[in-house]
This record gives C-alpha cells, structure tokens and sequence, in this order.
C-alpha cells in the first residue's frame, strides 16, 4: 500500500526531506505525557545545535495508564516527517497528528485493535500497533494522505503466546517484514506483509541472547536487539526472504545492566543502547555484514545518570537524545565521526510520567 501522489508534491516531499538532511538542520523531538486524564503529546524543538526548548502540548483524544509502558516506539515519526502516531494505552487507542510549522494538529483517534497499546511502526500508509494487553497482538491500519486511520480488516495476528510481555513493533526496510520482540518468552517474532498491508505469520526465532527489548533495523535489513538480561548487551541478527532472522553477532556484552532501548546511526555503522540500571550508554560499531563490537571496552560509551531509557537519533543521526525519567531531563549527545558521544547541556525541568520519544 502506497501513498499516490502527482509529481510535484513529490518533489515538495524530495525537498523537504533534504532540507531535514542537511547538517545540523532543526527538528523536534516528541514524547507523550500517557495521563489517565487525558494523553498528549509534548512537543520539544530542536535547534540547529541540538538544544532542546518548550514547543507546547496536544491532546491525543485518549488516555495513558500512569505507568510506565516498558516499550520502545510508543510514539513515532514517519519518515518524511508528515505525521507523528502516538498511543494511548489507557484508553485502547491509537492517535494521528499532522506536523505542521505551529506543531501538532490531530486528525484522528482509533481503537487499536486489542488491549493496552503501547508500540507503533509505519511504512507507506500502512500503520502496525502492538498491543501489549492479554491476549497480545499486532493489528494493522491503512493511513491516507490527511493522516486518517483505517482499520485493515482481518489483519490482528497473535504473538507466539498471548502473554508475552512484548516491547516493540518494527517494519524491516522496504515495509515487507514486522518484527517483535517478546520479553518474557526470549523470542522475536517474524511476520511476512503483503503489498496491501496484510501480515503473515508469526514465525518464532528464539533469541540469541537473554530479554530482548528495543531494536533497530538499518537499510541492509540488519536487526540490532537490546538485551536487558544479566550482563546487559545487543545481537544482531539479518531478516532473511523465508522470513526469518539469521543470528550474526549472539550476546554480544557490555557489563552494564538493563539494556533497553536501541537505535542504529542512519548510515548504520553505530547501534546504542541506553542502560536504565546502570546510567549509561553502549555503543557499538556495526560491520557491513552485521557483526558489532564495543566502542569501549568497558561497555560505557556516554553517562546520563538516573535511569535512561527511551533514546531517538534526529533524522541526520547527528544527535542522540535520552529521556532520564528519574531526573526529569533529556540527556543530549552529538554523536562524532567515530561513533563517541560528546555531552551537550541537557533539557531540564520536563514533566513527570513521560513515556516514548520520537523526533527528527
């Protein structure tokens, strides 16, 4: 499923996405309150130097559950940064926004297909959640050109089990594969989609190492996995046509503990992971054909204090950004040509019981 458009909105979408390449371009970044009362998104703008400053708060038209969602991708941006999605696990329900130059506009709000929603990923008009809630699921929406949602009748599939305690949904690159991870199971699921957005699956690969969470797939289709086990460390894995995953690096450790969340550079040479029980961040450097090695040998590449948790890269991958919840701060980084992390003055002062982030 494809958006269709004319030749000069495309050439608008080619500019603007080039504009949003462009060195140390503005962006923003995104997070969601996930209040009982009523969700919102909370809007941060990105200067060309990676600061963060206040961009204001949009109701989603749902509810958050007041709690932590323990996942990666609760909010996200699509990649020619014309809609953001967000959940509202509260309230079973997924939320569109158009970004626009003044921020946010809601255009929809709809049942997420199942119980307690709490990841998102989107290719090319087609939108997957992952329901968290017992029994687990994905479900899958169709997304037009104003940012409307349709439910893809028929297209709720199981996990391998119905409590799973899952943590993220993920399309591989070209939109032809979902992953997910599966917490209390150590498995990825793999499904096939179809070109009108139709999954199929799941087939089962155990993990290569203990707790999988967040994960990140790169422009070759390499998976790059957290793992928040004992030890703390990342596995990659290539998505293969079948599908299914092939292992390359298995548990690869960092020493540090509760390894959760997990982005790739958009040039896919260096993967990060945030460690909420230890502070810090890993880094890694990923070979062409998929392996990873520590940047540092003592498995901490970048300190943050508090818990670290969700972690987004903006769009050109010059800067990585980490939300701290028990310092209630944004942790800033520019990340340098060798995959370091140089610490920049950190957003401070942001509200309790934020869950995601999403940006560019």
């Amino acid at each position: 499923m494809k958006y269709i458009v004319s030749s000069a909105p495309l050439l608008l979408l080619f500019a603007a996405a080039m504009a949003g390449q462009a060195s140390d371009g503005p962006g923003a970044v995104y997070t969601i309150t996930n209040a009982p009362a009523g969700n919102s998104v909370v809007v941060f703008n990105r200067a060309g130097d990676g600061t963060l400053t206040p961009g204001g708060v949009f109701a989603s038209g749902g509810a958050g559950t007041g709690a932590g969602l323990g996942s990666q991708g609760a909010v996200i941006v699509s990649e020619d940064q014309r809609f953001l999605f967000a959940v509202n696990a509260g309230s079973n329900s997924i939320s569109s926004f158009r970004i626009g130059p003044d921020g946010l506009v809601l255009v929809d709000t709809v049942s997420s297909g199942g119980l307690m929603p709490t990841s998102l990923t989107f290719n090319q008009g087609v939108l997957y959640v992952l329901n968290a809630g017992v029994p687990n699921n994905i479900s899958g929406f169709s997304v037009n050109r104003s940012g409307r949602i349709t439910p893809l009748a028929g297209s709720t599939r199981p996990l391998s089990a119905p409590a799973t305690s899952p943590a993220q949904v993920g399309f591989g690159d070209g939109g032809d594969v979902l992953v997910v991870s599966e917490r209390a199971t150590n498995n990825l699921d793999v499904y096939s989609v179809d070109r009108d957005g139709y999954a199929t699956g799941p087939f089962v690969q155990p993990s290569a190492g203990p707790t999988p969470f967040g994960f990140a797939i790169d422009k070759r289709n390499t998976l790059f996995v957290s793992e928040a086990g004992v030890g703390g460390g990342a596995s990659t894995y290539r998505i293969t046509e079948t599908p299914g995953l092939q292992p390359v690096s298995s548990g690869v450790m960092t020493g540090q503990r509760a390894a959760c969340w997990a982005v790739v550079t958009k040039n896919g040479r260096y993967g990060y992971v945030t460690n909420a029980g230890t502070g810090n961040i890993s880094g890694f450097s990923i070979g062409h054909d998929g392996t990873i090695s520590l940047l540092d040998a003592d498995g901490v590449t970048a300190q943050t204090g508090g818990n670290p948790t969700d972690v987004i890269l903006s769009h050109d991958s010059k800067f990585l950004y980490v939300r701290v919840a028990a310092l209630n701060q944004i942790a800033v980084f520019r990340v340098q040509s060798n995959g370091s992390l140089t610490a920049l003055p950190p957003l401070t002062g942001t509200p309790a019981g934020l869950a995601g982030l999403a940006g560019f």
